[in-house]
């Protein structure tokens, strides 16, 4: 599940005529820096959520050949992450799935991220296994961090602590009926998250290498900085 349905109100005003997916970084759309990396990993088929410019975010997906899209309709109204899901029920199955927001680009260090969570992966033991980074291994962020994670790779939420110490990117592997069993029809997946880590079913992939969220266009600048720094 491909979370592409945001404003982006702080990116105005290069949201101004087009969804915030298809803002690029480098060149290439936000949407496409996330698929190229779910690409990699083995993901076939993905099921986007569109709002805002729905249209144009569906002409642009069908260029591609390498994985198959599916479009959650959602020009009636947003539902918020949680609630996204559980909209495309029927088109994402009963099964785990990977859900990721296109929010983000990251230079990798070491192994594949993606790789990683996908090895971490066990539902015996969870429900929700989150990509998690090193606040000081991040950029574009202006909050004071999201989780702590214990010894056996539980996260806890910073709750009323003033600051933890690992951002969450909004990449993970879930089990869907989770959400898919809420009451509400829009709501966050960070719902979900603070109900499994009371359950201890929140498990934490801590992700190597340098992440930055494109929020604003100063962000988007310096994201674009690095990855040209390296190219």
């Amino acid at each position: 599940m491909l979370l592409a349905a945001g404003l982006g109100t702080r990116l105005r005003p290069l949201t101004d005529d087009r969804p915030k997916a298809l803002v690029e970084v480098r060149g290439k759309a936000l949407i496409d820096h996330m698929l190229d990396r779910l690409v990699e990993v083995g993901v076939t088929r993905a099921v986007v959520n569109v709002h805002a410019f729905a249209s144009q975010l569906e002409a642009h997906l069908k260029k591609r050949t390498d994985v198959e899209i599916l479009i959650s309709d959602e020009r009636a109204g947003l539902l918020e992450t949680g609630g996204a899901v559980k909209k495309a029920r029927a088109l994402l199955g009963e099964a785990p799935i990977w859900v990721a927001n296109c929010d983000y680009v990251w230079i990798e260090s070491g192994a594949a991220a993606l790789r990683d969570l996908a090895d971490a992966w066990d539902p015996t033991v969870m429900d929700a296994c989150l990509i998690v980074v090193p606040k000081e291994r991040t950029l574009g962020f202006d909050t004071p961090g999201d989780f702590f994670i214990d010894s056996e790779g539980f996260l806890i939420h910073r709750g009323d602590a003033q600051v933890a110490p690992l951002h969450c990117f909004g990449i993970e592997i879930l089990n869907p009926q989770r959400a898919y069993e809420q009451a509400s029809e829009a709501f966050s997946l960070s719902r979900v998250w603070m109900a499994l880590a009371k359950e201890r079913r929140l498990r934490g992939c801590l992700a190597e290498g340098l992440w930055m969220q494109i929020g604003d266009p100063s962000a988007l600048d310096a994201a674009g900085a690095r990855l040209a720094a390296i190219a």
